[in-house]
Formats: C-alpha cells, structure tokens, sequence
C-alpha cells in the first residue's frame, strides 16, 4: 500500500506490521569449525613469528599461532590485547576500545605468517585490499583475541584469506585480506 504508515501497537496486540520489525541475517559461523582444537596449545611463538613477519614494537599484532593445517589452508593465532598499549589513552579516554584498523592489521599479520611459512612467499607482502569487513563486538584491553584464518585462493602473486576474530567464544569482526607479494 503506496500510504501506508508504521503505527505504534499496544503492547497487547499480536499483530506486528512489517516496518516495525526488520529481521537482520544471522552472524556468520567461523570459518572453519574449530572444536577439538587446543586453542592453548602454541605451535609457533613470538619469536617464530618474528622470523616470519616483519613488524617489531607497538606493530605486532600477532603473539602466537595455535594451529595450522597447510593442506587446508587454515591457521589459528591470536592477539593478547594489553591494558599498556600505545593506542589505550586515546581510544577511547576513559572506555579504551581495540581500534578496528588494528583488528585488520592483527588479521593481515596472521594471513601473512601463513603466507610466509607456508606458501613459501620469501618477499615483502603488502596490503593489496581488505573486503567484507565487518565488526561485531567491542574489544577492550586485557582480552585474548583469536584470529581464525582460511586461504580461499592464491594467483598472480596474490592471495586472499578470510579471517575471524573471535572473543570469548563469540565473532568479534570479520574480515577479508588480500595480499600482495612484493
């Protein structure tokens, strides 16, 4: 009906007019089902992941990796984000909230850890793009962030992987990385 308006229903009705109520889509499950895996059990350390990924200081995302299947493309790492860092005073004074634009670099860290060791790249990779980003929940300090990553493919010294951030057991963000090798 071209004129049709959304009124306010007693609280008695059981009648719901469709502009009322908009059903949203359901979250996404993980990228790949993660039961049976020791998420406490790490299979490379800091200091592996130095070797493999180039940042150092306030830029290091990633603190471990916890599981990786190669031959499916998938890892597991995660991100301990601490009360002392740089970003704590200024995002948000008062109520400090894990930047989003961190949440993407933890994520393009643990793509580019699977990316070196792995697929056997050996040059500088590069951010080529990000899709599909979307964030679910606040992160604040003194919680454990674990990355869940998948390779969905790899051509002309591209690769894409989807990953996962994951709190508590529920899906923080969502994100797609593409990477460049250069």
């Amino acid at each position: 009906m071209k004129d049709e308006k959304c009124l306010l229903l007693h609280p008695s009705s059981v009648r719901l007019h469709p502009c009322l109520f908009h059903a949203s889509p359901m979250p996404p499950q993980l990228v790949f089902d993660i039961a049976g895996i020791d998420l406490n059990r790490v299979v490379y350390d800091q200091e592996a992941i130095r070797a493999a990924n180039p940042q150092r200081g306030d830029m290091e995302m990633l603190n471990a990796i916890v599981y990786a299947e190669p031959s499916l493309g998938r890892i597991i790492g995660y991100k301990d984000v601490r009360a002392d860092e740089f970003w704590v005073p200024s995002h948000i004074p008062g109520r400090p909230l894990f930047p989003g634009v961190l949440m993407i670099e933890s994520a393009a860290q643990l793509a580019s850890f699977y990316t070196r060791t792995f697929v056997g790249w050996k040059g500088f990779i590069g951010f080529g793009g990000v899709e599909e980003t979307k964030f679910r929940m606040q992160i604040p300090p003194d919680t454990r962030l674990y990355l869940v990553g998948q390779k969905l493919w790899e051509r002309h010294h591209r690769i894409k992987c989807t990953v996962h951030g994951m709190v508590n057991g529920q899906l923080a963000f969502e994100t797609g990385i593409i990477g460049s090798e250069m």
